[in-house]
């Protein structure tokens, strides 16, 4: 009965386009684990136009997007989803991890930071200070998916394919940052997904 009355509710909040994260089953490709909520609002040749909600993560900064550069940092959000922060709790961990940049503008530096997706609101807090929480305001993001073991490459590849895709289909996009979402583990050999974002203003 009370799943019934729970299918319901949601056909109706579908029906009305309100969000719910109680009526959201997450992708294929988040595996079984949580993820953040969106609503598909259109997909396009090459790219889909997503509408997420709010979302809470863990972040660390990183010097760059090399290899060992992310590990050291994805370590660091390891750890604290493990036990290492105020209450000693343990976290499951989530997908996706958030590798994002926002390039250079003026004489400023390239900033890089990797993220974990948090679907609990109430975070502990970190022992580590170079962690910090963070929320990701909801709003359009525009994504491009591909396969395979992604490296650094991969991502600027697709980053700017997605960006002339969007150009051509006449979209507004902030143009000095972007994001790298990775949804597989290292041991996880078939069917892997991964993501560029780039956001609408």
């Amino acid at each position: 009965m009370a799943r019934t009355l729970l299918s319901a509710l949601c056909l109706l909040i579908g029906l009305v386009s309100f969000p719910s994260t109680e009526c959201w089953e997450a992708p294929w490709f988040c595996h079984g684990h949580e993820c953040p909520v969106y609503t598909v609002v259109q997909e396009y040749e090459g790219f889909e136009e997503r509408s997420y909600e709010v979302s809470h993560w863990i972040t660390t900064d990183v010097a760059s997007t090399s290899e060992s550069d992310l590990k050291d940092g994805f370590w660091k959000l390891y750890y604290f989803n493990h036990g290492q922060n105020s209450e000693n709790k343990a976290i499951a961990m989530s997908r996706p991890v958030l590798v994002s940049v926002k390039e250079a503008d003026g004489m400023g530096e390239r900033q890089v930071s990797i993220s974990v997706f948090q679907s609990d609101m109430d975070i502990p807090e970190p022992n580590d200070n170079t962690i910090r929480k963070t929320v990701i305001p909801g709003g359009t993001v525009y994504i491009r998916s591909f396969g395979g073991f992604a490296s650094d490459e991969d991502a600027l590849e697709n980053v700017q394919q997605l960006r002339e895709d969007l150009r051509a289909a006449g979209k507004v996009f902030v143009e000095s940052r972007f994001d790298a979402a990775g949804y597989d583990a290292p041991w996880d050999l078939f069917n892997r997904h991964n993501e560029v974002w780039v956001r609408a203003p």
